[in-house]
């Protein structure tokens, strides 16, 4: 028998149902498969922490747009895959999300590279169980739109990367600009470009930085 650790991250309900409910009715029969779930960053921390220092996950799926930790450190499915990422190396990561946006697509595809990465909107039961079985043996899956734009993605320089996210939040938290270098290594100048390119992406029309927090919230990025 083939046993299959599994970790589901996502904060609504109903939709790990879904996917529990498609992977128990669709594993082969020499599969079983163990499903922990988690409806938000702590618990999720909880579940990989534990699992990193006994037996370590086999695939883990998070959403992108999940409530942040207690202790502000971790605020999304794209953290909590960076530190699965770290902790458990050989653990396959799949993203799952909403947002379809390119520029965050190809963003997510270049920091983190996961072994699946499927866009809700495009997925049915049958391609989550065939994206598993895919990924369990012969990754990378990727669903339709994810394809669709790294064909299109002669260019992939439009994207948000670690340190742009890290300037989104920081605004959404009322640091001004000024004091950002404070929190990131780089210098202001560096910064001001940044905040500039991000303006850009969010097609920001006034160049304020609320109205860029606004949009970034829109994308869900915060």
């Amino acid at each position: 028998m083939q046993h299959i650790r599994i970790l589901m991250v996502d904060d609504h309900p109903i939709i790990i149902e879904g996917y529990q409910n498609t992977l128990m009715a669709t594993k082969r029969d020499e599969q079983t498969l163990v499903i922990d779930t988690a409806n938000n960053c702590d618990s999720a921390l909880l579940l990989m922490q534990k699992a990193a220092s006994e037996k370590p996950y086999d695939v883990c799926f998070f959403d992108i747009s999940l409530p942040p930790s207690s202790n502000g450190q971790v605020t999304s499915g794209e953290d909590l895959a960076k530190l699965c990422r770290e902790i458990m190396p050989k653990a396959k990561i799949v993203i799952l999300t909403m947002f379809n946006e390119s520029f965050r697509v190809l963003g997510i595809l270049k920091e983190m590279n996961p072994e699946g990465f499927l866009i809700k909107s495009d997925l049915t039961s049958m391609e989550l169980a065939e994206a598993f079985q895919y990924i369990l043996t012969s990754p990378p899956y990727y669903s339709s739109t994810v394809t669709k734009y790294l064909k299109k993605a002669a260019d992939s320089s439009d994207y948000v990367d670690e340190v742009n996210r890290k300037i989104l939040y920081l605004l959404s938290k009322g640091t001004k600009t000024k004091n950002l270098t404070e929190y990131i290594n780089l210098s202001m100048s560096a910064i001001e470009k940044r905040k500039k390119q991000l303006k850009d992406i969010f097609k920001v029309q006034d160049g304020k930085d609320e109205t860029l927090i606004l949009k970034a919230k829109e994308q869900g990025l915060l």
